[in-house]
C-alpha cells in the first residue's frame, strides 16, 4: 500500500501530475464555499498574498525540483527579516481595473481550469477572486518584478487571521513556469527558494523561542513565547520560517500531502528577539 510520503514523493517527481494534484485539491475545498468577506472591495483589513511555486530553486542550476518561492522583508518595512509571500492591501481603484483586465484571453484568471465552474455555481466569490488575483499580482511585480502573464493561478487557500496586526490574508496558489529570475525592490532583501522536499522533512523544523520586548496594553515586561518554525539554510545563512507565512504553508502542505509537522515539545530550540521596530519599521 502507498504511503502519504510515498505518493508525496511520486507528486515531486512530476511535475504536471503535482499541479493537477493541487489544483484538484483546492477546487475540492473552495468549491460552493464562501472564502471571502462580502464587502471585499473597501476593506481596509483585508490582504491578498500569493503562494508562489515553480521548478527553480535559484542559484543551484541543476536544482530543478518544486520550490515555495518566498521574500525576505528589508529592513525598511515592518516585520524585517520575516519570510513572507509576496502581496499587499488592496488597492481598490486600481485593483478593481486590473480585476476587470483578468477577463481578457490569456491572463492567469481565464487560463485557470475551474474558473468556468465558479462562474457557473458562485459568481460572486469569482468576481472576489479576480480582485484578490489583481492585487497579488500587482503587489508581486512591485515587490519582485514578478512577471503576471508568466502566473499560473492553482487556486485559494483558506484565509490566515493576523491579531497583532488586525487582517485577514486571502492566500492564492500560483505556479511559475518559465522566470528564473527576479529584481527585489527596497521592500525585499532578497528572494528565497525552499524545495517542497525539504518542507516535508520533519527534522528540519524547530522551537522558535522568541524573547518579545513589545509593549501590549502599556505592559513593557519582556515576554518569551515558544512557536514552530522552519529552519532553512540558504547560501550559509539560516532563515527562519514562522507565524502567518508558515502557518499558511503548513494549511497548504496538509491539504496537498496530508502533512503534519512535528508537535512542538519534541522540537530543538532556537533563539529568537523582537522589539519595537518589528512592529514599527524603523529598524
Amino acid at each position: 500500500m502507498m504511503t502519504q510520503s510515498d505518493r508525496a514523493t511520486d507528486l515531486l517527481a512530476d511535475t504536471p501530475a503535482l499541479l493537477e494534484h493541487i489544483t484538484g485539491v483546492l477546487n475540492e475545498r473552495s468549491i460552493d464555499q464562501r472564502l471571502f468577506s462580502k464587502n471585499i472591495l473597501n476593506s481596509s483589513s483585508a490582504s491578498s498574498v500569493l503562494f508562489l511555486l515553480g521548478c527553480h530553486c535559484g542559484e543551484n542550476k541543476h536544482s530543478m525540483e518544486p520550490c515555495l518561492i518566498l521574500n525576505k522583508r528589508s529592513v525598511k518595512v515592518r516585520q524585517a527579516g520575516d519570510l513572507c509571500c509576496p502581496g499587499g492591501s488592496i488597492a481598490s481603484r486600481l485593483d478593481f481595473l486590473l480585476a476587470k483586465m483578468l477577463s481578457l484571453p490569456g491572463s492567469p484568471l481565464t487560463r485557470w481550469s475551474y474558473r468556468r465552474a465558479w462562474r457557473k455555481r458562485q459568481s460572486n466569490e469569482l468576481k472576489n477572486l479576480a480582485l484578490l488575483l489583481a492585487t497579488g499580482l500587482r503587489e508581486g511585480f512591485e515587490e519582485m518584478h514578478l512577471n503576471p502573464f508568466g502566473v499560473r493561478l492553482l487556486g485559494p487557500l483558506p484565509p490566515e487571521r493576523l491579531v497583532m496586526f488586525q487582517r485577514v490574508i486571502y492566500p492564492l496558489v500560483c505556479w511559475i513556469s518559465s522566470q528564473k529570475r527576479f529584481k527585489p525592490n527596497w521592500e525585499v532583501e532578497k528572494i528565497i527558494y525552499i524545495p517542497l522536499r525539504e518542507l516535508l522533512d520533519h527534522d528540519r523544523y524547530a522551537r522558535y523561542r522568541l524573547h518579545i520586548d513589545i509593549a501590549e496594553n502599556n505592559d513593557k515586561n519582556r515576554r518569551v513565547k515558544d512557536f514552530r518554525c522552519f529552519v532553512h539554510q540558504d547560501r550559509g545563512e539560516t532563515e527562519r520560517l514562522w507565524g502567518a507565512t508558515f502557518r499558511i504553508t503548513m494549511r497548504f502542505l496538509e491539504l496537498v500531502f496530508g502533512f503534519d509537522p512535528p508537535d512542538i515539545e519534541v522540537l530543538p530550540t532556537v533563539e529568537g528577539r523582537l522589539d519595537e521596530n518589528y512592529i514599527t519599521g524603523n529598524g
